[in-house]
Formats: C-alpha cells, structure tokens, sequence
C-alpha cells in the first residue's frame, strides 16, 4: 500500500517535490482527501498475493494432482545422481503419503496389543479391535476420494469442514475424518 505521485511512490513523514513545488513531510496526515486530489496524490493497495500454498505454487499457480515426470528444455528426462527420472509429486500422491502417515500415526498406540496377542495370545480387547479396524477403513476411505477427484476444485473440496446453518462445526473435513483416538 503506498501513496503515489505521478506514478513515484511517496513517503509517509518525509517531504517531496512535484518539481514546482516541495511539499512538507506532514503532508499526509495535515492534508484532506481534497488536497491529495488537488495534488495529484493517490492511494494504491497492494496487489493481492495471497494463496493457500497447499494447493498453489503461488497466486494463480495451481499445484498438480498428478505425479509430474520432469523434463529440459529439450524435453528430455531430468535424471537425478542416480540416473533416475526426476519426479514432482502431485497432490495426490502427497496427501494419499499423508493419509497413510496419519493412520499408521494413530495405530502406533495400540500396536502393543496386537504384539502381545502375537506373543502371549491375549486377546486384543473389542474396543481396540474396533478402532484399529475403522482408522483403516477411514484411512481406505480418504485415499479413495483422494484418488477420485477429478480437479482442484473436487481435491480442495475434501478440505472443507461441514457445518451447521450457524456455521458451528458438525464433524471433520473428509480429508481427516478419522476416528476419535481410544
């Protein structure tokens, strides 16, 4: 944001000149909207350059959903250190990675009672068995809409949390709708 002159940038605090004549440092705060007219000073908002980097490189910039096989110039295959193809991941990709981290995440606290099952035959309790169970069915059920989206806009669909007609939360967006830990 800063106010312009004839398309010079002018510092707020600081005096200027028009080439005719040199005006004083207070000159944006003692002059009325009217005298910035008269002078020909005008107010420019920065351009807007926000973005939500998880599904755009930068403003305007969208990210692909698709793992993207990088190529030169000439079109050729950009190899890494070991001589293989070079590979951007793609949304998909990246988030079915993240699905996958999260479910194993959430089954890390209860894999003792499947250890010990395994080693003392106890029997792992319902409510354990239960949850392991739907964190893999919920973590099946994320990749899958994951993978179905057909474009940006279904893919930044999955991030939306529903709510109620007060705008009140009422569950998880899909993309992390897992069960509540036990």
């Amino acid at each position: 944001m800063a106010w312009l002159h004839n398309g010079i940038t002018l510092k707020v605090g600081k005096s200027w000149s028009d080439g005719n004549y040199k005006h004083p440092y207070n000159w944006a705060s003692a002059w009325s909207d009217e005298d910035k007219e008269q002078w020909g000073v005008t107010w420019q908002d920065d351009p807007d350059t926000s973005y939500d980097d998880r599904f755009y490189w930068a403003k305007d910039v969208p990210r692909s959903l698709t793992d993207i096989n990088e190529v030169d110039d000439d079109g050729d295959a950009v190899l890494d250190a070991d001589g293989n193809q070079v590979v951007t991941l793609g949304l998909k990709s990246i988030w079915v990675a993240n699905t996958k981290t999260t479910a194993n995440s959430l089954l890390a606290s209860t894999d003792w009672y499947v250890t010990r099952k395994s080693e003392s035959d106890v029997a792992i309790p319902s409510a354990i068995s239960t949850y392991r169970s739907a964190v893999r069915t919920a973590s099946g059920t994320i990749e899958t809409a994951i993978n179905n989206c057909a474009d940006l806009d279904a893919f930044k669909a999955l991030f939306v949390v529903p709510t109620d007609s007060d705008d009140n939360p009422t569950g998880n967006s899909p993309i992390t709708d897992f069960p509540d830990e036990v």
